[in-house]
């Protein structure tokens, strides 16, 4: 069954917005948990905009579900993904000033610096992803590098959705089924929605884990926060 982590860098969006602490991204945290998200993400990026790192210090104290954090291994970022100990670090190729994450690794070119990354994140006990394109040529070199799942950045997959579904999947399925033949779990990320979840979640074989923030939070602006996640997890099931 696959899970459903929620992304909630958009709260910390709009309480950095105005200072303060509020909303609370500690207790949107736990909101999500009780309403029954089974996981949360957060992607802390280097000038702090959204999530700080302060918030994924005290999140790693208090969450009851799978903590997920997302980032470009920076050496900061390597030093704080230690200290808060997650289950599942995400390991994304983005740079500094990028407004959203907006391609994946390519594992042949950056294999020794990933597989240096991830013997670290192993070695502490963390289950490390590795975010991918919907390439199957990239999938063994993403296995090579020791990394226990990868992320299909799923962009693609939602612009094409609208026009011609089974084109925009094709990519998918055969970049999962190679990643399940190098034995490697599947997790997926970026513009999933209501819309376009179902279909995603029914077509990718072993798919363990959805990362969704951007339109979970927006569509909890008109349906509130509760009523949302059980919608994505009704998506799911």
């Amino acid at each position: 069954m696959t899970r459903l982590s929620v992304n909630i860098n958009k709260i910390a969006t709009l309480r950095n917005s105005r200072g303060g602490d509020t909303p609370s991204v500690s207790r949107a945290a736990l909101d999500c948990e009780r309403f029954g998200a089974e996981g949360i993400t957060v992607h802390p990026r280097p000038d702090e905009r959204h999530i700080r790192y302060s918030d994924v210090r005290e999140l790693s104290g208090i969450l009851s579900t799978e903590f997920n954090i997302e980032g470009y291994p920076s050496e900061a970022f390597i030093r704080l993904v230690c200290q808060a100990h997650p289950a599942q670090v995400t390991l994304v190729p983005d740079a500094p000033d990028a407004i959203t994450s907006n391609a994946g690794w390519d594992t042949r070119t950056h294999l020794d610096m990933l597989k240096g990354i991830v013997r670290t994140f192993k070695s502490e006990g963390i289950r490390t992803s590795v975010f991918l394109d919907p390439d199957p040529t990239l999938v063994p070199y993403a296995a090579e590098t020791g990394a226990d799942r990868i992320e299909l950045y799923t962009e693609g997959y939602a612009t094409g959705y609208k026009s011609n579904p089974e084109a925009a999947i094709a990519p998918y399925i055969a970049a999962a089924a190679e990643a399940t033949r190098c034995g490697l779990g599947i997790n997926g990320g970026h513009d999933l929605s209501l819309e376009n979840l179902r279909y995603f979640a029914r077509n990718i074989p072993g798919l363990d884990e959805v990362s969704i923030g951007h339109a979970l939070i927006s569509d909890a602006l008109y349906l509130g926060l509760e009523n949302t996640i059980r919608l994505y997890l009704r998506e799911l099931r």
